[in-house]
């Protein structure tokens, strides 16, 4: 009896397990049920991705959630905000219903469930990543939140198991003024709503907003929320525990230096929190009609971006540009839809000042290189470089002095700038302002969109009032070809009514 007293195990001892071996351990595959719409993301996914998968499915996420914070610095209303938004989403992160009995519920799921993770993996290096990746997280939950079915929404609730305590209706009697006072319904017939509403208990720290706006009554350290105040109390809670998650994410990304494979896609993933990404194609900058030579860059030079007129205007100052400003004007004319053959009549005719033998010893080459008509065999199969995007000017290759690429907005001091924009036709006070905020704060991108909705007001509100572009193919512009092409067509719309733009 003894000797069967000494060998039983503790039940309670077994079940001790220390949290620094738990938080490292391998995950074990479960296959996730979606049975919400909406999701808290409180655990990570498990089963096995491509890598083409896990890049692809955080690139359209960021796109979503790029427009998102977009919407937020042009000070859109809720409403304008769920109108641009929608055919964005459709496209690039559908998420149905229950009540809609589509096929595609659990694949469209699985990509929002695990385009959210590789995303918190991709900003939780940093307190300003993740400060940013949880507010605009916060944007999207919100607007799924309000437009997710009345009925749905209530299940969703259900299951999160958040900490609040249901008003019963002794207590609502004995505060029945003060409720109604806070609730601003008023006295009389319409004081019964308070009494036929839904209150919630939850701690005063739970619901900043609300305290901050007066809109609920406190008492001993509790915040008393109607029901039509419940989302604030979502919406803090969702905020909450992804800051959490993401500090203890923080803490374990050293583990992922070790994977060669991941590093490098998160590392380009954070980078496009300046400028989001956005690849080329050559079908998807090329503007048919335009008559795009060597002898009309000068005419077509007004629909140009910032960092494309500077470029182009050193150079008719100059007759010269240095390596990388060649390189990046050559793949935006390229991308416009100059050929190889005009390329280089028109850098030959813009270094005027040297021989035909200078230019064919050190700069024809390069042009060729880049369209892929010399080279390696890659180079060749590629079809040379793509242009750049804004992302990539932003973050590669500073220029140093004597040099004029980059981007205007980001390495420009701001009387430069200012001057730069003037000349370039903007000069209302206020855009001047805004556009030195956008830098301030670093959104560059926000800068140059500014720039371009005040260049083409009147052709995008014409525009928008025709329908003849959906909010898709005006989303926020990121990449310099994409400026050139829309700037075009927008100038041009009487000769390009059927001509559809793709964004």
């Amino acid at each position: 009896m003894i000797r069967q007293d000494f060998n039983r195990i503790d039940a309670k001892r077994r079940n001790v397990v220390d949290y620094r071996k738990k938080q490292f351990a391998d995950p074990l595959y479960k296959e996730t049920q979606y049975p919400h719409r909406l999701n808290f993301y409180a655990t990570p996914p498990t089963a096995d991705i491509t890598l083409e998968q896990f890049e692809q499915w955080a690139i359209d996420r960021l796109r979503i959630l790029a427009e998102l914070e977009a919407c937020s610095f042009r000070n859109k209303t809720p409403a304008e905000t769920a109108a641009y938004m929608k055919p964005l989403l459709d496209k690039y992160l559908p998420l149905d219903a229950n009540s809609s009995s589509s096929s595609q519920l659990h694949s469209q799921r699985q990509k929002d469930h695990y385009s959210h993770f590789i995303l918190r993996l991709a900003f939780s290096s940093t307190e300003e990543l993740r400060r940013r990746f949880a507010r605009v997280e916060t944007m999207l939950f919100r607007l799924r939140f309000q437009t997710d079915d009345s009925r749905e929404r209530a299940a969703f609730i259900r299951s999160l198991n958040i900490e609040w305590e249901p008003v019963l209706e002794d207590e609502k009697g004995e505060l029945s003024q003060q409720l109604i006072v806070t609730a601003g319904f008023g006295y009389g017939k319409r004081a019964q709503q308070v009494m036929d509403e839904d209150w919630y208990k939850v701690d005063w720290t739970r619901v900043p907003d609300l305290i901050e706006g007066r809109k609920v009554f406190v008492k001993a350290g509790k915040a008393y929320v109607p029901g039509p105040l419940q989302h604030s109390i979502i919406m803090n809670e969702f905020t909450r525990r992804l800051e959490r998650a993401l500090e203890l994410t923080a803490r374990a990304l050293p583990r992922l230096d070790e994977d060669d494979r991941l590093t490098p896609i998160l590392n380009h993933l954070s980078k496009n929190f300046i400028a989001p990404d956005s690849s080329y194609s050559g079908s998807a900058t090329a503007v048919e009609g335009a008559e795009i030579s060597a002898r009309n860059i000068d005419n077509l030079a007004q629909h140009f971006p910032l960092c494309m007129q500077h470029l182009h205007n050193t150079l008719r100052r100059d007759c010269h540009l240095k390596h990388y400003g060649r390189l990046q004007y050559t793949l935006f004319l390229k991308g416009i839809g100059l050929n190889l053959e005009e390329c280089l009549i028109f850098w030959r005719t813009a270094f005027k000042k040297i021989s035909d033998d200078t230019f064919n010893k050190e700069y024809r080459y390069n042009v060729r290189h880049a369209y892929g008509d010399v080279g390696g065999d890659a180079n060749r199969r590629s079809g040379g470089y793509s242009p750049f995007s804004c992302q990539k000017i932003l973050t590669e290759h500073a220029p140093g002095p004597g040099e004029a690429h980059g981007c205007p907005f980001r390495h420009f001091s701001m009387d430069n700038l200012t001057t730069l924009l003037r000349s370039a036709g903007v000069s209302d006070r206020a855009v001047l302002q805004g556009i030195q905020e956008d830098k301030e704060s670093q959104k560059y991108h926000m800068a140059c969109n500014r720039v371009f909705e005040y260049l083409h007001k009147t052709e995008l509100k014409r525009a928008k009032e025709e329908g003849i572009f959906t909010a898709v193919q005006l989303e926020t512009i990121v990449h310099p070809n994409e400026y050139f092409k829309r700037s075009y067509l927008l100038k041009n719309m009487s000769k390009q009514r059927d001509v559809k733009m793709e964004g």
